[in-house]
């Protein structure tokens, strides 16, 4: 197809989208006028190849190849040394479609969502300046530890996948600011989450949460928290087996809960060590210990002074019962107990 762009450096863009095209020929532009092009668009076409041609644009920043039918990212692409936003929604991407190289690029965005990947590339996980990553509506099934080492990464979105768990490595992106893991198959929050202390937003709606771990009030500066469609939100589970505790267990719990001296000579060096990973149970009526043999208790919270979160603890055994337990008064007693703040959250969307 024909056409005539007109490139300056008032207008650096090239905008080439709904215009059915199945290959790019770019010899009707000027070498000059190439160096001025920044943006691309080439969206709702017919392209099944990555254009190739593209790859001759030096100064390129921002490419939108959406809504076509590519499947593979050539190695020509490495060449793009200041390509910063990169977008190729709804194609058909997948895992093995990007070059070995790619992951040496700088760029800074990426949008994959609408595609066919079923894991994150690893040279996802080598752009060292990338600062968004999105990947929504793919088929992912789980997150590789080494997202972690994306450490500039502010915005992860993941919604409308299959993600199972959350790796704890996830806690290490220091400058996450938000976080979209709604519409997938979460059933727990790793309580690691609590080191995220840039997180804005954190979109959990739509998965199969039914409590979520005490660290995570920890967030301080989180603003937006959606649990819609979650079990937590419409039952409260309450899970009370409990393993009868070892003699190890009573003894060690007879020396803490009695205060008993001792000294690091007094025991063997791995019985010390057992001793100083005591808990102490949440109760505030109980002066109780546990270091192995714990029940897990769902724990409710108020925020905003309106909404009722089920929190994961921790109790010694099952005749120490919490202090929020079926007295609806008692659960901004323990709120206030636990030192959380009212007005902790901005926004909780459970609706």
């Amino acid at each position: 197809m024909e056409f005539s762009p007109r490139i300056s450096a008032d207008n650096p863009v090239l905008n080439l989208s709904r215009l059915q095209i199945q290959d790019l020929n770019l010899d009707n532009i000027g070498e000059a006028e190439k160096k001025q092009i920044q943006q691309v668009y080439l969206t709702y076409n017919r392209l099944s190849l990555f254009p190739t041609s593209i790859c001759l644009l030096s100064n390129l920043e921002h490419l939108d190849l959406s809504n076509n039918s590519i499947k593979t990212v050539p190695e020509d692409i490495t060449q793009l040394n200041k390509l910063k936003t990169l977008v190729a929604k709804n194609n058909h991407l997948d895992e093995a479609s990007f070059p070995k190289r790619f992951g040496s690029m700088q760029i800074e965005s990426l949008n994959f969502s609408g595609n066919r990947f079923r894991e994150i590339p690893g040279q996802f996980m080598k752009l060292s300046k990338l600062q968004s990553l999105s990947l929504g509506g793919n088929r992912l099934k789980s997150l590789p530890a080494e997202i972690e080492n994306l450490e500039k990464l502010e915005m992860l979105y993941l919604g409308g996948n299959m993600i199972s768990s959350i790796p704890p490595e996830l806690a290490n992106l220091r400058c996450l600011k938000y976080l979209v893991l709604c519409d997938n198959c979460i059933q727990s929050i790793p309580p690691q989450l609590n080191r995220l202390h840039s997180l804005l937003s954190l979109s959990l709606h739509n998965n199969l949460l039914t409590f979520l771990p005490r660290e995570i009030l920890s967030l301080i500066h989180l603003q937006e928290l959606s649990l819609r469609g979650n079990p937590l939100v419409v039952r409260f589970i309450k899970d009370m087996t409990y393993d009868p505790p070892s003699l190890l267990e009573l003894a060690g719990r007879t020396i803490k809960s009695r205060n008993l001296p001792y000294l690091p000579g007094d025991l063997p060096a791995n019985l010390c060590c057992y001793l100083d990973m005591a808990s102490k149970c949440p109760n505030p009526k109980c002066a109780g210990v546990y270091f192995d043999s714990c029940v897990r208790h769902i724990k409710f919270v108020d925020f905003c002074g309106k909404f009722r979160l089920p929190l994961m603890h921790y109790l010694c055994s099952p005749e120490c019962s919490s202090p929020c337990g079926s007295n609806p008064q008692s659960d901004t007693e323990s709120e206030d107990e636990s030192g959380v703040s009212v007005d902790r959250l901005q926004r909780v969307l459970l609706g």
